[in-house]
């Protein structure tokens, strides 16, 4: 077919465009394996065999290293089966993958199938910018991951993809007006409350130490049937790092408090279930507090869970801001009831 000159030039230039511009594609980060080295801990307190600690046993833990630089400064972690497969975050902008393993004894033994991957902007290019990723909270259903970051404060959702995590799918309204947020002092605490409860598995978020005028803790309902804002009572000088709610809708809260002279505490506290509504101060009592005595760093996740005989089963990590002075801890426990 024998074009006309000007429909001739329109052709060609569309070639040459097509030519000078080949398609690109969209830039990603990749999935890294790393080797993780796992020492048991076979004592919680320092020097004695006790295992009872209040109402929480402890089972075992592990003290996690490993060569690959960026593994570090876990902040939340969520099972994706119970008490094996699990993902977290870190305030560094990763997610991480990996499996818990256990012994003939149903005692931690290491982590295998460990990977790593940098969090990535919409057009799917490597977040560098601690600022922007500083992701401390995490809550995990239907393959849906909801990630609180603090600095750059907001909640965004993920859909989990353990080969290719690609940037938040969409942005939730977390009610707190951003006015009250401390920016070093925001979501550490995203879960989803009981779905048989009140709030019917809304998320439930919880800020570290963003406070009223009363001095409580500013946290919110941000889904289900009762949305809106309420406060956690504090108590002392303890700071909220995670959180995840109970089989009887109770919210088990891992809270932290840190000074030189004393060095890190770490404390476990129950929340009353039916304190945790619009308007309400959530309170309840201490279930365990434990010092620099005790197989403890900055404990910064939690996750519950039930164990395949039936226990009800807490486990915690420390975040290790990637500090040759610090560790990376896994430690789990049995919440006995009575």
């Amino acid at each position: 077919m024998i074009l006309s000159g000007r429909r001739a030039r329109r052709t060609l230039f569309a070639c040459v465009l097509a030519c000078a511009s080949p398609v690109i594609a969209a830039p990603g980060t990749p999935v890294e394996t790393v080797e993780i080295s796992a020492r048991p801990i076979s004592q919680f307190h320092i020097g004695r065999d006790e295992t009872r600690f209040g109402p929480l046993e402890f089972v075992g833990g592990l003290e996690m290293t490993s060569p690959a630089r960026d593994f570090g400064a876990l902040s939340a972690f969520r099972f994706l089966k119970p008490g094996s497969d699990f993902i977290s975050v870190a305030d560094t902008g990763f997610w991480f993958f990996g499996t818990i393993t256990h012994d003939a004894d149903r005692r931690p033994s290491g982590v295998s199938n460990f990977r790593l991957q940098q969090m990535v902007d919409a057009s799917g290019r490597p977040i560098d910018r601690k600022w922007k990723v500083d992701a401390e909270g995490l809550a995990v259903r239907d393959g849906i991951a909801t990630v609180g970051f603090e600095r750059n404060q907001r909640v965004a959702q993920f859909r989990i993809d353990p080969d290719n995590m690609k940037a938040p799918i969409r942005q939730l309204d977390y009610q707190i007006p951003a006015r009250e947020l401390r920016q070093n002092r925001g979501f550490e605490t995203v879960t989803h409350a009981n779905p048989y409860g009140q709030h019917a598995g809304g998320l439930i978020v919880v800020s570290e130490r963003s406070l009223d005028e009363a001095g409580n803790v500013y946290a919110a309902i941000i889904e289900g049937p009762h949305k809106g804002v309420f406060t956690v009572k504090r108590d002392g000088d303890f700071d909220i790092t995670d959180g995840a709610f109970l089989p009887d809708g109770d919210l088990l809260l891992l809270e932290r408090s840190f000074s030189i002279a004393r060095g890190v505490k770490m404390r476990l506290r129950r929340i009353f279930g039916e304190s945790v509504e619009k308007g309400a101060i959530a309170d309840g009592p201490v279930l365990m507090e434990a010092d620099m005595g005790y197989q403890i760093d900055n404990m910064e996740g939690l996750d519950v869970w039930t164990r395949d005989d039936g226990a009800l089963m807490v486990s915690l990590i420390s975040d290790d801001n990637h500090s040759i002075l610090q560790r990376n801890l896994y430690l789990e426990f049995i919440l006995h009831q009575n």
